[in-house]
């Protein structure tokens, strides 16, 4: 045993719920609500002490579990397997650094605890793969946070030798056709930034419903100070970078969609685009051909179009499609499929070409597809959850740390702006965009450098706590 080892002694999480200003429109879902775990886990250090770490997540179940079952049904059966990742946490009996007992809680009993779990549900209200791990990300976030705490220094400083006892060949396998990838010797710090970013680009989502201009369909009435067309967001935060969601299934509207939001972007400094379809395609030549259009008649759009998202379904083993006729146009990034490095690894076999890392998808969990991307010539990006509140300092550190193709998405501002208002106090410049970037310079201190005490957000009674 290491000194700076820790073990998990006891764990609780509390429900903050958040409510859109306007909705949020992606594929065929839509979200106007949805309910953010806070997770504490208490952990004890190797002389004895005791530290807390903290995590949080949005439990956006319209995204993690598109289905026809109500909003209520889904949420209830989330939060009631957040109440036994609480006891499993709690009383997992494993000793070492976060990334050690995170990969093994993932490993080891997720799995497990999902199948129990779902034995017992109507085959309607069973959780997907994607939704359990979702429900444990807060959990191994606030691992991580609470490592660096016990240790007294900035977890991402202990991603390396000597603060874990094994290299990535212990965690990774390479791709059968790359020999030259050996993660023998190696560790996450070696995948990182040479010096991780202070300011971040900051992508904006132009969710399906986002009127562009006074005039269109949502404009007629403003909920709030805040922006409400896409025109005035970017002459607000001066934006430089936009994500486009599509609906996949309405080429037409789909093409146009993507001309309107270049044209109306392009003339006001916008450089950089993305198109986000959300799962919901299963041919690649639908994506083909809008990409084929926006090629011949939007060429300056298709010279600052950066990648594709996810067109595709969620579980590539179950669709696994052969999509290099799309990659060999734009780079493709997997999204929703990327539950973890091995789905990575399938995804680049099937002609994918880039991988979006998510914090809630877990921090061990994006660190390994991190790593495994990277030393496989893969593109990284960073990916939103429309994370407010202490979600969207993990996230952004991810951010800071990963080599990105540019910068973050970061969209909290735009849906939650009023949920971050207590944690802006203390870090203003990741709550909000000025002049297309956010600034991490606030954040410091050990663990995910919170200054959690500083925020002093008060907190209903936890969901449940159990050690």
């Amino acid at each position: 045993m290491r000194k700076t080892d820790i073990r998990i002694v006891s764990a609780r999480w509390y429900g903050l719920p958040v409510f859109t200003r306007v909705p949020l429109k992606f594929g065929t879902g839509v979200v106007t609500e949805a309910v953010c775990a806070r997770v504490c886990l208490e952990v004890e250090t190797v002389d004895g002490r005791r530290v807390e770490g903290w995590g949080e997540t949005p439990l956006s179940v319209q995204w993690v579990w598109p289905s026809p079952e109500s909003y209520e049904n889904r949420m209830a059966v989330v939060e009631a397997f957040c109440n036994r990742l609480t006891e499993a946490y709690a009383r997992f009996e494993a000793t070492g650094h976060a990334f050690e007992i995170g990969h093994r809680f993932l490993e080891e009993v997720l799995p497990k605890l999902c199948a129990e779990f779902n034995a017992a549900q109507p085959e309607s209200l069973r959780l997907p793969t994607l939704a359990g791990i979702v429900c444990a990300s807060p959990f191994d976030i606030a691992l991580h946070d609470a490592y660096g705490v016990a240790n007294g220094v900035p977890v991402y400083s202990t991603y390396c030798s000597p603060w874990m006892e094994r290299d990535l060949s212990y965690y990774l396998t390479p791709a059968a056709d790359a020999a030259d990838v050996d993660f023998k010797g190696r560790y996450p710090a070696d995948y990182f930034r040479a010096v991780p970013e202070k300011r971040l680009l900051a992508w904006h989502l132009v969710g399906g419903l986002d009127p562009l201009v006074e005039g269109d369909p949502g404009s007629e009435t403003r909920p709030d100070e805040y922006p409400l067309t896409l025109g005035e967001w970017i002459a607000k935060d001066g934006l430089e970078a936009l994500k486009v969601k599509l609906r996949g299934n309405d080429e037409e509207w789909d093409f146009e969609r993507l001309k309107r939001v270049s044209d109306l972007g392009l003339k006001a400094g916008v450089r950089l685009f993305t198109a986000d379809f959300n799962c919901t395609v299963t041919d690649p030549e639908y994506v083909n051909r809008i990409l084929d259009r926006v090629k011949t008649e939007v060429p300056e759009l298709w010279s600052r179009l950066g990648y594709v998202e996810q067109p595709f379904p969620y579980e590539l083993e179950e669709h696994p499609i052969d999509v290099h006729s799309v990659s060999g146009r734009v780079p493709l990034f997997l999204d929703e499929s990327a539950h973890d490095w091995r789905f990575v690894r399938l995804g680049r076999e099937l002609g994918w070409n880039g991988v979006a890392l998510k914090t809630c998808k877990t921090q061990t969990g994006a660190l390994l597809s991190l790593c495994w991307a990277k030393a496989h010539g893969m593109g990284i990006m960073v990916q939103d959850l429309s994370n407010p509140m202490l979600a969207q300092i993990p996230h952004l550190l991810l951010a800071s740390h990963a080599p990105t193709l540019a910068g973050v998405e970061t969209n909290g501002m735009q849906f939650y702006p009023k949920a971050s208002e207590i944690e802006a106090r203390v870090h203003p410049g990741i709550y909000s965009r000025t002049h297309g970037h956010v600034d991490l310079g606030t954040i410091g201190g050990a663990g995910f450098g919170y200054r959690l005490a500083e925020m002093g957000r008060p907190l209903p009674a936890p969901r449940c706590s159990v050690g």
